[in-house]
Parts: structure tokens; C-alpha cells; sequence
């Protein structure tokens, strides 16, 4: 196959910055949690921070699990929407310099969507989404041909929040299942499971092959209180369940068997990311001749490197000989 993993979802570019708190305060934003900010709100705050160093990278949740992919060695295609403008342009060649093949046409107007990720001075993480042009993926945007060559499908539960986002993601699953593509779905927010439980519980008993989620987001899936109770109630009626429990590792479901995966130990500094990078792992590993606990395993170390770092992108990279090491 071309691909081992075709990604869709909402393209962002990060924006991290390192600021006072004296700085965050003037933002009038409340610290430590994401807030979604529109296009004025989100060129003020960037224009406020004057001479602070900035570090870009391309991001959004299902494009960090691409990335993580890449970074494993694996081969990826992405879609998601940006701009024409420079951020845009930006977004595109940090994921074409990382060997993703990405290929939807730029929005004629509208700004490229971005998260600005303040860091203040005792490592929180204040984060202003503007999701700009992203939200206007539609279902154009979708190459069956694409996805036709891929191993897995994967797409990120936020795009079933606009009207346009989602019937690309209808779309991608159709062509997905026309060509015996399987499908990975990851519900993405406590939140989203709450206000859509009955969407995604249809995704869970159809098309999915591979469900992704938290403790949180299983629970809340459920209405159950025991994770293992919870990875085995959506195990009845999906395929494989990969369910992570933050520093006690995660829970793999397959074949009617439960894989304990172990944490990995480590000093956390930042969680951001820490989900998606799981999913590339297990992801890249299920798709290059892995087991599912070995998959897992992966999953878990590249999860807890991640939160030992700052950003969503990996600063040490999984040599093929560690991975080699994992899977023995």
C-alpha cells in the first residue's frame, strides 16, 4: 500500500511562546485551559506579545498523530484545510519536509487556523484556538483514490462539530469502506462524547475497526465507573479498543483479549499531545508488523516521551533500534 495511515481533521498551526505571567494576565484570558478564540481576538493576543520568541509547528490532533507516524518511519497522507496565506504555507511544508503527502487545495480567503500556546513561568499551558479556514474541509476535499491506498483510515472525533467537517468525515469513512480501508476513530474530548454519545456510539457499532479514547471519555461513553468494565463494553461492539489511563499506560482490546499495557515512568512536565502520540504508535505499529500489545507498548513509551517535553511534537525521535528493542 502507498500509505499505512491516511489522517483527516482540523489543520492548525501551533504557535508556542514562552510568557510572564504579567503578560497572560494583560491577554484576559483564564490560565490554564483552551479557550476558542475568534480571528481579531487571536491577532491581538499574537500582536500583544511583541518581541517573545515564537516556535511554530504544524498541529491539530489528528495531523500530531500523522507526525508521530512519520516520525516512526511510517508512510502518511493528510487532509485538512488551510489558507493561502503564509501560515498556511507554513503548515504545508512542515508536513511535506516530514514526507506527508498532503494535497487539499488552500482556501481563497480566511485566515489559517492556529493555537497560540502560552507557557507561563510555572510550565501551564494557556491555549487560544482560532480555528479559522480548517472548519471549512468539506467533503470536495476528500480523495477516495487517496484513501483507497492507504492501510488505516484515521479520523479525529472534532470534526464532528461543523456542519462541513463532518460530512468530510462521512465521506472519508465511505471511501474507506468501498475499498476495504479500516477505520480509526478517536473520540478527542470528554466534551464531545457528552453532547454526542449517540453519534459516536453509531460510529462505535459501524464502521469503526479501531476506537481511541481516554479514561474520561470511555466512562462518560458508558456510564460505567471500571475502565477495564468500560474498554470491555465498547470491546462488545468494536473490534479493537485502545483506551489510555494516563500514567497507569492504557488498555488494548482485540480478538475478545484484554492487553494490559504498562506506563511508562516519567517525569511529566506538559500532557499535551500525549493521547495523539499514543495513537501513532499503536497506529504505526498495528500497520508495520506488530502484535497489539507490542503496538501498545510502543504507544505507552511515545506517549510518556512526549510528556516529559514541552509541545506536541517529539524532540527525540524513536530510533529504529529502540523500536526494534520494544518489540522483543
Amino acid at each position: 500500500m502507498k500509505y499505512d495511515v491516511y489522517g483527516v481533521g482540523n489543520a492548525l498551526v501551533d504557535i508556542q511562546a514562552r510568557v510572564s505571567d504579567q503578560v497572560l494576565a494583560a491577554t484576559g484570558f483564564d490560565k490554564g485551559i483552551m479557550t476558542l478564540v475568534d480571528d481579531i481576538q487571536q491577532q491581538s493576543v499574537l500582536s500583544s506579545l511583541g518581541d517573545v520568541s515564537l516556535n511554530r509547528c504544524a498541529g491539530g490532533s489528528a495531523a500530531n498523530t500523522i507526525v508521530g507516524i512519520a516520525d516512526f518511519g511510517g508512510k502518511v497522507a493528510y487532509a485538512g484545510k488551510v489558507s493561502g496565506d503564509e501560515v498556511g504555507d507554513f503548515f504545508l511544508k512542515d508536513m511535506r519536509d516530514l514526507g506527508i503527502s498532503i494535497e487539499v487545495a488552500p482556501a481563497a480567503s480566511g485566515p489559517t487556523g492556529t493555537c497560540a500556546v502560552l507557557i507561563s513561568e510555572d510550565a501551564q499551558r494557556t491555549m487560544l484556538t482560532n480555528l479559522g479556514v480548517s472548519i471549512t474541509l468539506s467533503e470536495a476535499d476528500i480523495d477516495e483514490a487517496e484513501i483507497a491506498q492507504a492501510k488505516y483510515l484515521y479520523v479525529e472525533g472534532y470534526l464532528l462539530t461543523g456542519e462541513s467537517t463532518k460530512a468530510a468525515a462521512y465521506k472519508a469513512i465511505d471511501c474507506a469502506k468501498r475499498n476495504n480501508v479500516k477505520v480509526a476513530f478517536t473520540a478527542s474530548d470528554p466534551f464531545l462524547v457528552n453532547t454526542m454519545r449517540d453519534e459516536i456510539w453509531s460510529l462505535i457499532e459501524g464502521p469503526v475497526d479501531l476506537f481511541f479514547c481516554n479514561e474520561e471519555e470511555a466512562k462518560s461513553l458508558t456510564k460505567l465507573t471500571d475502565p477495564i468494565a468500560c474498554a470491555a463494553e465498547i470491546h462488545k461492539h468494536c473490534e479493537n479498543v485502545a483506551m489510555t489511563l494516563g500514567a497507569n499506560g492504557s488498555i488494548i482490546m482485540h480478538g475478545g483479549e484484554s492487553f494490559p499495557i504498562e506506563g511508562v515512568a516519567t517525569d511529566a512536565i506538559d500532557t499535551t499531545g500525549a493521547g495523539d502520540m499514543y495513537a501513532g504508535g499503536v497506529l504505526y505499529g498495528i500497520t508495520n508488523g506488530m502484535s497489539w500489545k507490542q503496538a501498545g507498548h510502543l504507544g505507552s513509551h511515545a506517549a510518556s516521551r512526549i510528556v516529559s517535553q514541552l509541545g506536541a511534537r517529539m524532540e527525540k525521535k524513536f530510533s529504529p533500534e529502540e523500536i526494534k528493542q520494544l518489540m522483543a
